[in-house]
């Protein structure tokens, strides 16, 4: 069973990249389903104010910490989260497993174009990839979406519209896909594609994309005060 903690009303899974990737892979060959979605102080912030959004996170299997804001107040609270899991990493982490295993995967979402180039990247990282098929964000007929995933026969489903509205069509939509586990990941694969460039390493390993993004669009200072206000939330309910 996936390991948890609550922060403000909000399951965040304690669980490190090897140990996650285990257990779905276990998963996968014992025909379950996994449903992950990504959490950041912004988002709990979020939830706590919303209850649909709040009751749409702890509905999924795992919800990751992709902020370094949740491993401080999971600190700050006395829990043991220590390892940040970033949406996009993880995927790749999936990517490369599949790879290793024979399992194929699905590529979903993002404007018309955009995950036909993700995909030609994931190629040319791990040319033994099962790539089980490509459709856009922008295609309409979902009973269509749902027929030609399943006749994929994909086992890993990659979701890219944006949150929460990539987990809403997950929660929607699970118990009519065949695949086994379900991944919302924002603009991953935006990234991939090249459109849009990532934080340079330094900054993603201490957790500063952040203040890479800051730097480079000033105007979002606002959205940056979240966290101090997030962290001071934390305390304030540490019981």
């Amino acid at each position: 069973m996936p390991k948890k903690e609550t922060i403000l009303g909000v399951d965040v899974s304690n669980e490190t990249y090897d140990s996650l990737v285990k257990q779905l892979f276990h998963y996968i060959n014992e025909g379950k389903q996994s449903f992950i979605v990504a959490v950041n102080p912004e988002k709990i912030m979020k939830a706590k104010a919303d209850d649909h959004l709040r009751e749409l996170i702890n509905s999924a299997d795992y919800q990751i910490p992709d902020g370094v804001g949740v491993l401080i107040a999971s600190k700050l609270k006395g829990g043991d989260i220590r390892d940040r899991i970033t949406g996009i990493d993880l995927m790749m982490e999936l990517v490369k497993e599949a790879a290793n295993q024979g399992k194929s995967i699905f590529l979903y979402g993002a404007k018309p174009g955009v995950a036909d180039k993700a995909m030609e990247e994931l190629l040319r990282q791990f040319p033994n990839l099962k790539i089980a098929g490509v459709i856009h964000g922008y295609k309409k007929e979902q009973i269509e979406i749902i027929e030609e995933i399943n006749n994929s026969q994909a086992d890993i489903l990659f979701v890219a519209m944006g949150s929460p509205r990539q987990e809403e069509w997950i929660r929607e939509n699970r118990s009519k896909l065949n695949v086994k586990v379900l991944q919302g990941v924002g603009g991953s694969f935006d990234v991939l594609s090249g459109s849009i460039k990532r934080a340079p390493a330094g900054f993603r390993k201490f957790g500063l994309e952040w203040l890479y993004r800051l730097i480079l669009e000033p105007s979002r200072w606002k959205r940056q005060l979240a966290l101090p206000k997030f962290l001071i939330m934390v305390l304030k309910n540490k019981k």
